[in-house]
């Protein structure tokens, strides 16, 4: 099956020809400067947004310095949010009222927090799932519905819950390494359309033989 053009904003087509508004691919529909996203990553919602980075992040302004980054061929259900930085609050004094962002022609304090949110690729996060300001994602994670993520996701890992915890790896130590070493989601599309019966439904030596 051919993959849709990486600059298409809606890549499901029905029988009839339709395409399916209520999923996008982010490349194609975003273009906020702090947040960064990958070829093929998709994102979906039962209602649309006009503005789909406002909608997953809505905390990402375009004057913080954080980022939200997101890697290829990432799935993004309805309802997830990313936390991004711009949440937090001071909490070095006795109160955590943000006195300073009321009056932003006076000198502000520096940032309480101004870590990333860094995604891997073909990570797929389940409905309704939160990431935190300085979590990362490793490659071929699975964020399982409703789970909280703060902090390292290891490569492969299927997490549930709040905070998220680690239920069980997808492959062996030998199998995620040589999955991040084929990188398959760098390979060129023609390569990924005829590893689809691998990458759907085979093993990683499969896949393996696929490489070009």
């Amino acid at each position: 099956m051919p993959l849709p053009s990486p600059d298409a904003p809606h890549p499901i087509i029905l029988p009839d020809g339709t395409r399916v508004p209520s999923t996008v691919q982010l490349s194609a529909v975003t273009n906020h400067p702090n947040f960064e996203v990958g070829a093929w990553t998709y994102a979906s919602a039962f209602d649309p947004p006009q503005d789909w980075v406002a909608r997953l992040a809505p905390y990402l302004f375009p004057n913080v310095p954080d980022k939200v980054r997101i890697g290829k061929f990432c799935q993004i259900a309805d309802g997830v949010k990313f936390i991004s930085a711009a949440a937090n609050h001071w909490m070095t004094g006795v109160s955590t009222y943000p006195f300073p962002i009321l009056d932003m022609t006076r000198h502000l304090p520096p940032p309480p927090d101004n870590r990333d949110i860094t995604l891997g690729h073909d990570v797929w996060l389940g409905n309704g799932a939160m990431v935190l300001a300085g979590s990362t994602i490793g490659n071929g994670a699975i964020i399982g519905a409703g789970a909280v993520v703060r902090g390292d996701v290891p490569d492969y890992a299927i997490v549930i819950g709040n905070p998220a915890q680690v239920i069980r790896m997808r492959f062996t130590p030998e199998e995620i390494e040589t999955l991040n070493t084929l990188a398959w989601w760098d390979w060129p599309a023609e390569a990924i359309e005829a590893a689809q019966p691998a990458l759907v439904t085979g093993s990683v030596a499969d896949l393996q033989a696929c490489a070009p």
